[in-house]
Formats: C-alpha cells, structure tokens, sequence
C-alpha cells in the first residue's frame, strides 16, 4: 500500500513532461492523481505523493514555480484528504460514491480556477479547458478504478459461495474434505464426529421449512461458538453435520467439546421447541476414533455408526468408539 503514493508520484510527474506552456505557465494534469489518492487513502498517503511532484516542478523553475507547486500539487491533496470519504474506505473493495467525489473534486477546480485567473495571464478559456479535460481524467479514473472493485468484491463473493454452504455460512461438505485431507496428509491427529439433529423432520412437518431453517442456522451459530479455532466443521446435508477436531491425542478431549455442544443445543430455547419429544431440541452426536493412519472415509463411517448408536440408544446423546 506504501508503494501506491510512490506511483502516483512519478504519474504526476509523468504527465508534466508534456505540459500546455502558457508564458511562463505550465498547465498539465499532475493534480488529478495526487487529488485522487489523497480523497481515496487519506492525508498520510497523499502527502507522500506530493513530495516528488513538488520537488520536479521546483527543478523546472520559472516564475511560476511556487503557484505550481501551491495550486496543482499542494491544493488539490489539501481537498482531497479534507473530503476523503472513509465510509467507503475498504482497500481493495474500495465503491465510491461519484457525487461525493465530483463534489470534492469540484470544490478544488473553483478554488484553482480563481488562482489561476487572479495570479497568471492564462486566458478564461484555457482554463475552462483545463478543468474539462481535469474532470474527463478524474471520472476515468474513478470508473475504472470502481470496475476493479467490483470485479474483487464478485470474486470474493463467488469464492465464499464456493466454500461455503447457503444456508448456514458453515463450510460446504467439499471445502470441509479439502482442508481435512490437508491436516491428515500433514499428520495432524484428528477425529471426525457426525452430528444429526434429533426429530427434525417431526419439526418441520409441524412450524414448516422456514422455521426448520431457522433453526440449522442457530446450531450452525452454536457450532461456532462451542468449537475451538482449529477445528473445522460443516454441513453435511440436511439436518446432518459433520466437525473434525484437530490435535486430537486423547479422545476424551474431544468428547468433552461434542458434549459441550450438545448442551449448549439442548440449554437453547427454540421457537416451537414444546412440541418436540422431552419439549427440547436436540443433537445426537457420533465419534470415530483417533485418525492413526486411517483415511478421512473411515473416520467418517466410523463416525456415522457412532451416530446411528446414537439414535438407537435414546438420542440427545455423545457416542464414541471406546476402543479407540
């Protein structure tokens, strides 16, 4: 980001290299980057950006140099910083708002038109051109630079909804076996638990889908409250989740965090939770054992048949493979 104003120096520099010399005036568009980056990064940024402009203008000389140096470098990054609009500040998914910025950037043309005209000979056409042509350099800048962030933000938005399940922002059962099979292949112990939660089709027959939903978005929440930073966990379709505690050595440990979670569920108070059985709902909860070189598939069936026990054994339970 530091590099930034050091581009816009030398661009401002760039385009004094052909200016329209009138008498002893240089009349270019060294402002408009300077003014843009002031408005979009701040005065810190845009205070770095004028020392280069300042200091190549003060080496060309002339008569003109200091009302140069004030009204096309210093002006306009005293405007743009003082109208910087931070709401919009989100490098690099920086959107801004193009009356905000023209409103900006306007103020400085009124203010650069009278010096011009008070302090120089440069005729009131010339300078009206100059301000079209400053303008016209300034809305191609800010169009483009809006295309840029768009095309990020939509990126970023379709490598989210690639990794991620609609519904309940958890990770998609694909992005879950690609990070799983990434710690597993980097030896880290794990242990894989499924989760279903109990009766769901019982409580969407009775409040309907968007209550169901509603609730696999709270478990979804609770899931990331309950479970550490390392681990990782999913939807894996339906009413069925899947977690993979990592770092795992003693599987005690992670029957600890799975019962930590299935009372947090079951302490939650759910709309229309009365007509569930025991007026609660809840979570069963199934363990495969410690990773030891067995692949993920494995540790999932041995998860699911923990599930399955689960539910034959009355639910709103943990299960695991006390053999492991």
């Amino acid at each position: 980001m530091w590099a930034l104003p050091i581009v816009v120096s030398l661009l401002s520099i760039g385009v004094m290299w052909e200016p329209l010399i009138y008498g002893e005036v240089r009349l270019d568009l060294r402002g408009v980057p300077i003014f843009y980056i002031s408005y979009l990064l701040g005065w810190k940024y845009g205070l770095i950006s004028t020392f280069l402009p300042a200091l190549y203008r003060y080496h060309l000389g002339g008569t003109s140099v200091l009302q140069g140096i004030i009204q096309a470098i210093i002006l306009p990054f005293a405007i743009g910083a003082f109208f910087q609009n931070r709401k919009c500040y989100n490098p690099p998914y920086s959107i801004l708002n193009i009356r905000h910025m023209l409103r900006a950037f306007n103020c400085y043309q009124v203010i650069r038109f009278f010096l011009i005209l008070q302090t120089t000979n440069v005729s009131f056409i010339t300078v009206i051109c100059l301000i079209l042509f400053e303008i016209a350099a300034v809305l191609c800048i800010f169009f483009m630079q809006n295309d840029v962030s768009r095309k990020l933000l939509l990126r970023k938005e379709l490598e989210y909804h690639s990794r991620h399940d609609s519904m309940t922002n958890l990770y998609n059962l694909r992005f879950f076996r690609t990070n799983v099979e990434k710690l597993m292949g980097s030896n880290v112990p794990v242990v894989i638990a499924m989760m279903d939660v109990d009766f769901f089709k019982k409580y969407n027959d009775t409040h309907g889908h968007p209550a169901g939903d509603a609730v696999l978005r709270t478990i979804a929440q609770l899931l990331n409250d309950s479970m550490r930073k390392e681990d990782v966990f999913a939807r894996y379709g339906g009413e069925e989740f899947i977690i993979c505690f990592t770092n795992i050595t003693n599987m005690q440990t992670a029957v600890n965090i799975a019962e930590r979670f299935r009372k947090n569920v079951e302490d939650y108070r759910f709309f229309g939770e009365e007509t569930q059985p025991d007026e609660k709902v809840t979570v069963s909860i199934g363990l495969g054992g410690l990773s030891d070189g067995k692949s993920l598939d494995e540790l999932i069936k041995e998860a699911d048949q923990m599930l399955y026990k689960a539910k034959k054994t009355g639910r709103n339970v943990v299960e695991w493979n006390s053999s492991s």
